[in-house]
């Protein structure tokens, strides 16, 4: 199968093991990377899975993609678009949808597996809108309670799963950012804990094994 033409840009993997209702992954890669990034882990995953890895929806020169801009400033720093993350978030949100849709997949059985930009997001989609998302394996990104729904809090976790990991070396997201998302989780009823590694901003062997059996008695 070909992939169908949707809103987002996306390359497909099929599951070579069949179920009468199929699961699916969605795979976001980072800042100034693209869809092939992340889809090198599909061969590896669950054979029932649907994966679909999606290209962000913003270009950047010379080449690769985000789901918002970040800017340096000498006065702020470093800071990210946040209109332009929502944006993504809701872009997101909308191509789940239409993407369980176009290959009849299960949207009972969606997990998000995000890298850095893309686990930033992950998590502003799964927190915003948690009835589109059964598990997120949340790789080297934070949550930013700025770019999540307004009333996110009254939403229902009861059936949200959160696989978080981080390096505990990494230079370009401090693992301190990463530090906070299990005491926010906690608040909203979900158990989480951040799995480290002696690694910078990447994915160790032995954390890509964690989470696959993680993921195996949850999909």
């Amino acid at each position: 199968m070909q992939a169908k033409t949707l809103s987002l840009h996306h390359i497909i993997k099929e599951p070579t093991i069949k179920k009468e209702k199929t699961p699916v992954l969605f795979m976001f890669h980072g800042y100034g990377s693209d869809e092939n990034d992340l889809f090198s882990f599909a061969t590896e995953l669950q054979e029932e899975l649907f994966i679909i890895s999606v290209r962000a929806p913003y270009s950047m020169q010379p080449y690769g993609n985000a789901w918002y801009a970040i800017y340096f400033d000498d006065s702020q720093g470093k800071f990210s678009d946040d209109k332009q993350a929502i944006e993504s978030r809701d872009k997101i949100a909308g191509f789940i949808d239409e993407a369980v849709n176009a290959y009849d997949l299960d949207k009972d059985n969606v997990t998000l597996l995000g890298f850095s930009q893309g686990t930033i997001l992950s998590y502003a989609v799964a927190l915003s809108y948690p009835q589109k998302v059964k598990n997120v394996i949340a790789l080297s990104g934070y949550i930013n309670e700025d770019i999540l729904a307004d009333s996110y809090k009254t939403n229902d976790f009861s059936k949200l799963n959160l696989y978080c990991s981080h390096g505990n070396v990494d230079q370009v997201i401090p693992v301190d950012w990463a530090r906070k998302a299990p005491i926010l989780l906690s608040e909203l009823g979900i158990t989480s804990p951040l799995n480290e590694f002696p690694v910078g901003h990447g994915v160790a062997p032995q954390n890509f094994y964690q989470f696959k059996e993680w993921l195996s008695t949850r999909i």
